[in-house]
């Protein structure tokens, strides 16, 4: 299953490198090279991800995977989201943080009173 988080991952990788191999994206996604292979395939299908296959060329490059502007629209919109989402997190981490100080605070305070 191809999970939005992954997708995104995918996404920007394939952006900042369209060269990327199928073997180097499993590798940098943490995930199987079948799982790979099956997710640029359904990026195919929807229509954001396009490839060119360059084996005839000396240097056998191989398929160069490249963002539609189908692609491009959707990463801006799932980073939006995962900005959000980390931002949210964020600051319940924060509150998280001053609760476990202020906890510390009055260990210490107790402390210092013995």
């Amino acid at each position: 299953m191809l999970n939005d988080e992954t997708r995104y991952q995918l996404l920007k990788l394939l952006e900042q490198n369209p060269n990327l191999t199928q073997r180097a994206l499993a590798s940098e996604l943490g995930i199987s090279l079948g799982k790979t292979n099956y997710c640029l395939n359904a990026l195919i299908e929807k229509g954001w991800i396009k490839t060119r296959n360059f084996r005839r060329n000396k240097k056998k490059l191989g398929y160069v995977y490249l963002l539609t502007t189908k692609g491009l629209d959707e990463k801006a919109r799932m980073t939006l989201k995962f900005l959000r989402l980390k931002q949210q997190e964020y600051d319940e981490l924060v509150k998280e943080i001053e609760a476990l100080r202020e906890e510390a605070a009055l260990i210490n305070l107790a402390e210092e009173g013995e």
